[in-house]
């Protein structure tokens, strides 16, 4: 009966969207592109989960591919102008850099992290705001479904100390990403660090991992980051610590007592409950009803966000609701 649970649960969250099933290009070449100073870069797809970024400069990324330690330079088109060493990879930048005359980074920027399964192109229309508000928009990558937490977490530490110049740093990050994020909390630090903003992150753990951590077919999709989304309470997330900055936690839900997924308890976006994203010492809470895969995409949501990264709140017509320790909204 159990299995038959899992199975049914496993078909409902993939058919929905809630946890994309991972895709990627595997170095997959789709066509040369000639750049205005006549350098020629190789199209790819990005690298969506054999793929993580490593360092960010003006949109282009030197990632490492996990899976042969090898390395690549790509454009903000995801043109390949490099493949090899890390250091060949450096050269090749600096090089393009002093070509072009691109100027050292400054100002603010938003680090946008994905959650399993997806890439930062699931965030375009929320950096398209964004970058029309001012933002260096930095559309972090990392191989959500190939390492554990704590790993993707040291991919993040590598990306944000690439960032020489930035002066201010707010992040915005839809479900596992949040604990991507609070991983690397937990061993690194960065006082440029603002705001950040949580979309549906299981703080708490997800119920569905517990449900489906056995499944071969989970297990084999979402690799070990999946098996630690579980709400076990000697479990990685129950360890993770709290930003010691100012964040706000949106959540997806239909504001009843039952959610989108009727197999989960209390109110839900079809794969977290509203009750797992409350993190205590949140200046703000929100629920809105959007479900889960649609949350970086949303109008209502994206509007929201981007009121809590300059104002400290999701909205100006309303006062914050701040989550106590005992997991509660209070309005102030």
């Amino acid at each position: 009966m159990l299995r038959t649970s899992s199975t049914i649960l496993l078909v409902a969250v993939l058919s929905s969207g809630a946890i994309a099933v991972p895709d990627d290009d595997h170095e997959a070449d789709i066509s040369p592109t000639e750049a205005v100073d006549g350098t020629i870069g190789v199209k790819t797809l990005g690298g969506l989960q054999f793929w993580g970024d490593l360092k960010y400069f003006h949109g282009w990324r030197i990632q490492r591919n996990v899976l042969t330690s090898h390395y690549r330079l790509l454009d903000p088109d995801n043109n390949r102008y490099c493949s090899g060493s890390v250091e060949e990879c450096e050269s090749r930048l600096q090089m393009i850099a002093a070509e072009r005359k691109m100027p050292a980074m400054s100002g603010k920027a938003v680090v946008l992290i994905h959650g399993i399964g997806r890439s930062s192109k699931s965030f375009e229309p929320m950096a398209r705001t964004l970058t029309d508000r001012g933002y260096t928009v930095v559309k972090f990558d990392y191989p959500s479904t190939r390492v554990p937490i704590q790993e993707s977490a040291e991919y993040l530490h590598q990306v944000m100390d690439s960032l020489t110049g930035i002066e201010s740093i707010d992040v915005v990050v839809h479900s596992m990403g949040g604990l991507v994020l609070r991983s690397y909390l937990q061993t690194h630090d960065d006082t440029r660090l603002h705001r950040a903003v949580m979309l549906g992150v299981p703080n708490s753990g997800a119920q569905i991992a517990d449900f489906l951590k056995n499944n071969p077919v989970f297990k084999m999709i979402l690799g070990p980051a999946g098996q630690q989304l579980v709400t076990e309470s000697d479990g990685l997330i129950s360890g993770l610590p709290t930003p010691d900055f100012e964040f706000g936690v949106l959540a997806g839900g239909r504001g009843a007592i039952r959610g989108y997924n009727p197999l989960l308890p209390g109110d839900n976006d079809s794969t977290v409950t509203v009750a797992s994203t409350r993190l205590p010492g949140a200046r703000d809470f929100i629920c809105m009803p959007v479900i889960h895969t649609f949350l970086m995409t949303d109008p209502q949501a994206i509007t929201a966000t981007c009121c809590f990264l300059e104002h400290g709140r999701f909205s100006r017509d309303r006062a914050p609701s701040p989550i106590r320790t005992d997991g509660i909204s209070v309005i102030e």
